[in-house]
């Protein structure tokens, strides 16, 4: 377990320094040289890699870095050893470069595996070429749109207005907004400067993603990035032009895919669009609005999980300020799913981790401030905006942009630093702070790397131990939330409810992870489907599919039975439960079974018995429990009907009156416990007996409930003949007068039945019955078995798994 923890902590590392995808694995990390031409030397350091990329970090963290993705390399080939040159390998670049490493240990089997993870992207890379190509010669060119800016306004403004809404922009918007940028009144030598500067750093160290990342480019990220290499640069630093260049025409496909759909987050993206940067001219402009309209748009098509969160129109704007449209897409991709993971989504985790780690900096970093405020959540409200910002809300805009340059070079590490330097700058203003407003005033625009010493590591180490934290804390809330909406239903006690609840979440994750991994997938994502059921976001946190509830059965119920029975009883239970027909059982619906078994009076145990044999959750399928062979039509039961392939007009009617159906059912759901239940029919009182006696399998008085139970099935089985009869005597009196039709209706009503009543009558009559339904079951017990056996259970099929 703790190699397999400090692989993970390694993993989480390399993707963190990297800023690498976070689906990426890591493969080898190996310590080796990498020959620096402008260094004229060898620089020692470490080599990952991973499915994609080649990764090099000097031994002094930020020192030198090399990233080389796999999508870019022509060759890896082994060179000849020699005592100056130990255990070289050569690595080809398609921008004619080539990168020599040197002391690689175990060189001739790291470079078979990095040549044959080469040869199977490439082999990806041509399929999807190939695909591409023969997909384009079958269908006519889609036109693409330049966009020709005009700041004047048309006649025609929504002929305009529609045009721009479709039209992909070529060019970043700084190129047509330039002249009246705030806070750039034109120094325009300082520019030519910063260019020159640059122009020299890409001879020395190369240029796009795998120029070698240096001191001198740190200190020149500083000094801010010029305009005219912004946009280059950002898609260089953050790798974003890596994912550009794989997925061709992505972007223009997704345009056209999201353009025109009207949901909940187009209508929040088209509030904030006006909020973007409202001084800048690009954003007081169609073309500008069109195009954040059509990148916020298009990222909440790709990623609905996150959708749109406010913050990520202020980042988009200034992405499209410096970076071609598409360039921005990708770079907002990068942003919210690289760099800033779990930022942007429903519970904004990873920004509360963030939130948790800043403040423990604060502590080490800054403990006379942090004894001056001990409570330190004030600061951290005030501080959640520069991270979901990157400070672009609070600093003046010139200021805000040389933030983003350094956070596409250093990542989340730059913002921690400036924080910590905002708030070191001004410790005493903020130690006299009474409220959340005098905080805010305490930035100012400078951009000082005052505390240098901090590392990506550090970071990653601390969001690893709070992000626990964080986990956790929302965990419990969510289990206190959902008792509280479940204890005032149920009679089991607070203490065995909340365990109930730990082992439903329990197998909902052991299902996920250990067992059948594509049932509850299918499980997650019905329910979000579901989402507007009828259940609040409270009772969908946790649900179990038809399986997970079986294997939860087998370890609560309190008559298990024989194995075979008990796993047709638990199908039947689940069917009945799931009263929204989704597939899924919530934790108030298992939590009122589980208190009708262990805490309700007899009758109400024997009416779940009896509700259990008779439909919905008797079928005349149990291999299929979720549809009846034939309809069975009744005026007090749902009506399940197979409805044939060939009647496709009648399929919508047939639909909404399933809909009006389930609401009625829905809201009569509160009065069933009063409605009389309906008939049970011959076959199914067999069904039910058949239950019974298996119940009664393995009990200490097995012998007294067997001659017991077939008494009251002969008794009642007496009551349904002569209901039988007595129908069929009245039947027969009018029988003349019937046509054909009323006659098989006739018959259909004058079938043997028995009600609830007769058959609870029936088993109060035997005291050996009423001891066993009456007699107590420790609920407490039962769970602690359960715990055991849950996890017995799934290390079972984990060694099976493995062994296959």
């Amino acid at each position: 377990m703790k190699r397999i923890l400090e692989e993970q902590a390694i993993r989480e590392y390399v993707l963190a320094l990297f800023r690498l995808p976070r689906g990426e694995r890591l493969h080898e990390v190996a310590s080796c040289s990498v020959w620096t031409p402008h260094a004229r030397c060898h620089t020692a350091g470490t080599l990952y890699t991973t499915d994609c990329y080649l990764c090099f970090s000097s031994r002094e963290e930020g020192s030198c870095t090399l990233l080389i993705p796999l999508s870019e390399v022509l060759s890896i080939e082994k060179a000849e050893s020699t005592s100056l040159l130990p255990h070289p390998v050569i690595v080809s670049v398609r921008s004619k470069k080539a990168f020599q490493l040197i002391d690689l240990h175990d060189r001739d089997e790291l470079v078979e595996n990095l040549n044959a993870r080469l040869r199977s992207l490439q082999w990806k890379q041509a399929m999807f070429r190939g695909k591409k190509d023969s997909k384009r010669s079958m269908r006519s060119p889609t036109p693409y749109y330049t966009f020709y800016y005009d700041t004047g306004q048309s006649d025609e403004e929504e002929i305009e207005e529609q045009v721009l809404r479709n039209t992909v922009n070529s060019e970043a918007l700084m190129t047509a907004f330039h002249q009246n940028q705030p806070g750039t009144n034109g120094n325009k030598s300082a520019e030519e400067v910063k260019q020159r500067l640059w122009d020299d750093h890409f001879s020395e160290f190369g240029r796009g993603v795998t120029m070698f990342r240096t001191d001198k480019t740190q200190r020149l990220v500083a000094m801010g990035i010029p305009e005219s290499l912004r946009g280059e640069l950002w898609m260089t630093l953050s790798d974003a032009s890596s994912e550009l260049e794989a997925h061709p025409g992505y972007y223009s496909g997704l345009v056209q895919k999201s353009m025109g759909q009207i949901s909940l987050t187009t209508d929040e993206i088209e509030r904030d669009l006006h909020r973007s940067l409202p001084d800048h001219p690009a954003f007081q402009n169609p073309t500008g609005i069109a195009a954040l309209r059509r990148v916020l748009t298009a990222y909440a098509h790709r990623n609905p999980k996150i959708g749109y969160c406010q913050s990520m129109n202020i980042l988009a704007s200034v992405l499209l300020l410096y970076a071609k449209e598409e360039e921005a897409f990708w770079l907002l991709v990068a942003v919210c799913e690289l760099m800033l993971p779990d930022y942007f989504n429903r519970r904004v985790i990873g920004a509360q981790v963030d939130q948790s780690v800043f403040e423990e900096l604060i502590r080490e970093r800054l403990p006379e401030l942090a004894e001056h405020v001990p409570d330190l959540s004030t600061l951290s409200s005030v501080s959640l905006s520069w991270f979901l910002t990157l400070f672009l809300s609070v600093l003046p805009f010139h200021s805000a942009v040389c933030v983003v340059d350094c956070f596409f070079f250093h990542g989340i590490k730059a913002i921690f630093q400036l924080g910590l330097a905002a708030l070191d700058a001004n410790a005493e203003a903020l130690s006299a702070c009474t409220d959340d407003g005098q905080a805010l005033m305490i930035l100012s625009s400078f951009l000082e790397q005052k505390f240098g010493d901090l590392t990506v590591r550090q970071i990653e180490r601390l969001r690893c131990r709070h992000r626990i934290l964080v986990l956790q804390a929302h965990e419990d809330t969510t289990k206190e939330n959902a008792l509280r909406l479940v204890t005032p239903d149920v009679s089991i006690s607070p203490e065995n409810l909340a365990d109930v609840y730990d082992l439903f979440k329990t197998e909902h994750f052991v299902s996920l992870y250990w067992g059948d991994s594509s049932s509850a997938a299918a499980a997650e994502k019905a329910a979000w489907r579901y989402g507007d059921s009828g259940h609040s976001y409270m009772e969908r946190q946790y649900h179990l599919d038809r399986a997970q509830f079986k294997s939860l059965y087998g370890l609560l119920a309190p008559w298990p039975g024989s194995s075979q029975h008990a796993d047709t009883v638990a199908n039947r239970t689940f069917t009945l439960l799931d009263h929204n027909c989704d597939n899924l059982v919530t934790f108030r619906e298992f939590a009122g079974w589980l208190d009708t078994l262990y805490c309700e009076e007899l009758n109400e145990k024997v009416r779940l018995l009896y509700r259990l044999h008779i439909p919905p959750a008797l079928t005349e399928s149990e291999d299929d429990p979720s549809l009846m062979k034939s309809p069975l039509v009744s005026t007090n039961r749902p009506l399940f009907v197979n409805l044939p392939s060939d009647v496709e007009g009648e399929v919508k009617d047939y639909q909404e009156q399933l809909k009006q159906m389930l609401k009625d059912l829905v809201k009569q759901r509160e009065k069933d416990v009063e409605k009389p239940l309906p008939l049970m029919n011959q076959r199914e009182f067999i069904q039910f007996c058949k239950t019974l006696y298996s119940m009664f399998h393995g009990d200490l008085v097995e012998n007294d409930l067997f001659q017991a139970i077939a008494t009251v099935t002969s008794l009642v089985l007496q009551i349904g003949e002569v209901e039988h009869r007595r129908h069929s005597s009245e039947g027969s009196e009018v029988s003349a007068e019937q046509t054909p039709e009323d006659a098989r209706s006739s018959s259909s009503d004058s079938d043997w039945t028995v009600s609830y009543a007769q058959i609870l009558a029936s088993l109060l009559t035997e005291q050996a019955l009423v001891n066993f339904f009456e007699k107590p079951v420790d609920l407490c017990a039962k769970i602690s078995e359960a715990n055991q056996k849950q996890y017995e259970q799934r290390a079972g099929l984990l060694t099976l798994q493995q062994g296959r």
